[in-house]
């Protein structure tokens, strides 16, 4: 493990390592360091599907509970990379009727569905295909992963990187530059000496990340019994737990629904999870009747929950698609410090297409700055 690199990463997301991906082609040293155990960030697929729900053990049966759809017609460095790491996508299933439940005790009523346009898509392996894939080809030594960043240092020569393990062991990391690969409100939580200019932090620290305050469910099934009674699995309710539904099958392999929960964080966190996903399937069975209660496997994750998700100010902001500077125009740290995390997208903020734009950006000022010194 080299310590002593061109370039630092913040965060082991899509943008964290399709910037790392960029640096290695480009031959520039680089380290990635995430608080987490594992890789992915918002990137988040069921890979324990039991295998009488799936016809294969193979990433191709997982199904996503974080970031879920991309739409390749308008969103082309995604749909790009897509076709570089050789992913196969699937359209979002949505033939057949949806529901509509409005009020409790009142059946949900029935209506022809429509299709997206452009159509959404989905990756047939979940989306941890698009991480897996990237961190194959990029060197393993140099993602360090539970490496809390606590604080940045601008130093003379350098810029030095002080992280913590879930154990308390510190390690510092020292680099030319600093790619901030996470939420901007996580951003500002780190510690900055000297500190940012305060109008940068004040603006990143009131971004709201994108889905940070919600939380979703996925039921999986032996079969798809409700296109078989012409339907597309899409829902949307009034009543609750989960506000919206839709199909996260993938055909041949996998039968299941997901949806998202509409009820506030700190409401949902008075029960048990237990308790949510007891409430998740007597609403799927409601809506599609008796088969929808006996789900073969279900999972659920509440992102406002995730420390390295989702902030305080999370629940108390409306998550939008405003995008802050990405770095210091003056200063300390105007040619060292920039932000290429989704929210940083002048076009997809929040979007998995704006980690890959943000990244891009991030990496080609890093190598325009180290063409000039050089």
């Amino acid at each position: 493990m080299n310590e002593h690199v061109q370039v630092a990463i913040i965060g082991a997301g899509l943008s964290g390592l399709y910037a790392a991906y960029q640096l290695e082609k480009a031959g520039i040293s680089y380290v990635v360091l995430e608080a987490r155990a594992q890789t992915g960030g918002r990137i988040l697929s069921c890979a324990n599907v039991p295998a009488d729900a799936a016809r294969s053990a193979d990433a191709e049966g997982r199904v996503d509970l974080g970031a879920t759809w991309i739409w390749p017609a308008f969103q082309p460095q995604l749909a790009a990379l897509t076709t570089e790491l050789d992913i196969a996508l699937i359209p979002q299933a949505e033939e057949g009727d949806m529901l509509y439940e409005r009020a409790h005790h009142q059946p949900p009523s029935r209506h022809p569905g429509y299709a997206s346009s452009p159509p959404s898509m989905r990756i047939a392996g979940g989306m941890r295909q698009l991480t897996e894939r990237l961190e194959a080809r990029i060197a393993a030594e140099q993602v360090v992963t539970d490496a809390r960043v606590m604080r940045i240092e601008r130093t003379v020569s350098e810029v030095q990187v002080h992280t913590v393990s879930s154990d308390e062991r510190g390690r510092m990391f020292t680099a030319q530059t600093v790619l901030l690969a996470l939420p901007p409100a996580l951003a500002a939580g780190i510690e900055y000496l000297p500190a940012l200019p305060a109008g940068l932090a004040g603006e990143w620290a009131g971004t709201g990340t994108w889905m940070a305050p919600h939380a979703k469910y996925v039921a999986i099934y032996e079969h798809d019994f409700w296109r078989q009674a012409g339907l597309s699995g899409e829902a949307r309710s009034s009543v609750g737990p989960m506000a919206e539904i839709h199909d996260a099958s993938v055909p041949g392999r996998v039968h299941a629904l997901f949806g998202f929960i509409g009820i506030p964080a700190r409401s949902r966190w008075t029960t048990s999870e237990e308790n949510l996903k007891a409430l998740c399937r007597a609403q799927l069975t409601r809506l599609f009747g008796e088969k929808a209660s006996k789900p073969v496997a279900e999972y659920f994750k509440d992102w406002a929950d995730d420390p390295f998700t989702a902030t305080e100010k999370d629940l108390l902001i409306q998550a939008g698609h405003s995008v802050s500077a990405a770095y210091a125009d003056r200063g300390p740290w105007a040619d060292c410090l920039r932000g290429i995390g989704s929210e940083w997208s002048a076009q997809f903020p929040g979007y998995l297409a704006g980690a890959v734009e943000a990244s891009l950006e991030g990496v080609r000022q890093v190598q325009q700055s180290i063409a000039q010194k050089n």
